[in-house]
């Protein structure tokens, strides 16, 4: 039952954003709830339109996935043409070009040695199939007592209840849970930064630690050089490469989640690039449509498959309803196009450039911790939690949507912003770190 003891409201605007308070939940947020919350009605390249007219830079790129900001006509063309013929199917039994064309593209551009994709509906969800890949494969090994995983402290691998138990298990998102989810072995907080060598008193800790757990341990799941929602914090690739190698040595798998990096956030397609290594399960979402539908996609090897296939029951256990949705693979083979035609290397080469230029001079301001600039994404950590209700508005007023979190204050722009509106996102991030 609806309760509308709403104040009447003046225009339909402010009738969907009272009810919109009183009864939508929104992601990490309580109902009811007064936090700055602001209705859209439209979007168009890199600006998200307002009910009031006002039009905001998006420096999130709606959480990292419109790589190519809004209403790409491209992306829109595909979209209308597979609506016209096939909007969704069932893909129990069943097949479509879509979701066989973005298959075989995505294992071309994948890093060597993938030959297998599982399609599903969100982030997430390709961290729970990869989980479940690599725990039915041991199985199948004849080793169904190694089924726990062992992750990075400061990562962050998805809301769902398998990927919860993947995040940092005190400072994570997700701490709240403890008993509840299963309990993850984790490696401490990586030390070697990005661009230099691996601390090698790093790699013999984890070593030590894979060692002591090796029994029980079906795979090592990480975010690829840059942790995301975790804390945004960048390490080296040569410890990446450590990392391969102790997977090889002590035969575990490893799962490389690039649901963030994916598709050219730090440079390179994959983020796996920048260490040359090839995990034997790759988790991709976000970026894959350009934000425009929800899809996602695990990749894995021949010998995981194949490993898979010969135990009991020979079948990957998971089937989302609305797996390999016709919809999001047209939209997703779009997106490949685009990038196959578009200089996004170049651009991500220049918002870096001007990220790193134009953030600098955070670091001076009493209240800010760091400032760390990776390919398309600019972050100034502050010393202090961030107050979203009172810096949204300050960064509202400029015209610039951004959504701290913790005590990071960052942007992922798309890759097709100008260098004025990119100004206009970090002076904006330059004020409020000013304080």
């Amino acid at each position: 039952m609806v309760d509308d003891k709403l104040v009447k409201p003046n225009s339909d605007a402010e009738a969907w954003l009272c009810f919109d308070r009183q009864h939508v939940w929104h992601p990490y947020a309580a109902v009811p709830s007064q936090e700055p919350r602001y209705v859209v009605t439209g979007a168009q390249g890199v600006r998200i339109e307002l009910a009031d007219g006002r039009q905001l830079v998006d420096g999130m790129s709606s959480w990292w996935a419109a790589i190519l900001g809004y209403r790409h006509p491209d992306l829109l063309e595909a979209a209308h043409a597979q609506l016209d013929r096939l909007p969704h199917v069932m893909f129990g039994g069943l097949t479509h070009e879509p979701a066989v064309q973005l298959a075989r593209r995505l294992l071309e551009l994948a890093p060597a040695g993938l030959q297998h994709v599982f399609f599903c509906d969100s982030g997430s969800v390709s961290v729970e199939v990869a989980m479940k890949m690599a725990v039915q494969y041991s199985a199948a090994r004849g080793a169904p007592g190694r089924h726990r995983f062992l992750a990075l402290r400061g990562g962050y691998h998805g809301d769902t209840w398998g990927a919860m138990s993947l995040a940092d298990p005190e400072q994570g998102m997700h701490r709240w849970f403890a008993g509840a989810v299963t309990e993850q072995v984790f490696a401490p907080l990586p030390r070697s930064r990005h661009g230099a060598p691996a601390d090698q008193s790093e790699v013999r800790e984890l070593e030590a630690l894979i060692a002591a757990h090796q029994s029980e341990l079906c795979a090592v799941v990480l975010e690829p050089i840059v942790q995301n929602a975790g804390g945004l914090r960048f390490y080296s690739a040569a410890y990446l490469k450590e990392i391969r190698g102790l997977c090889d040595r002590y035969e575990l798998l490893l799962i490389a989640d690039e649901i963030a990096t994916g598709f050219g956030r730090t440079g390179k397609l994959f983020a796996c690039e920048h260490a040359g290594i090839t995990p034997d399960i790759l988790c991709l979402g976000k970026a894959l449509t350009g934000g425009m539908l929800s899809l996602a996609a695990t990749l894995t090897s021949a010998a995981v498959a194949a490993t898979i296939a010969r135990g009991s029951p020979g079948l990957l256990m998971h089937g989302p309803t609305y797996m390999a949705n016709p919809l999001a693979c047209a939209v997703a083979l779009r997106v490949l196009d685009v990038l196959a035609r578009f200089d996004w290397q170049g651009r991500v080469g220049a918002i870096e450039a001007q990220l790193a230029r134009e953030l600098e001079p955070c670091r001076s301001a009493a209240g800010v911790r760091d400032v760390r600039v990776l390919g398309a994404i600019g972050v100034v950590e502050m010393k202090e939690d961030i107050a979203l209700s009172s810096v949204v508005p300050r960064l509202v007023e400029r015209g610039v949507w951004l959504r701290p979190f913790g005590k990071l204050l960052y942007t992922m722009p798309p890759f097709i912003i100008s260098p004025e509106d990119l100004g206009q996102v970090t002076a904006a991030m330059c004020s409020v770190a000013a304080g």
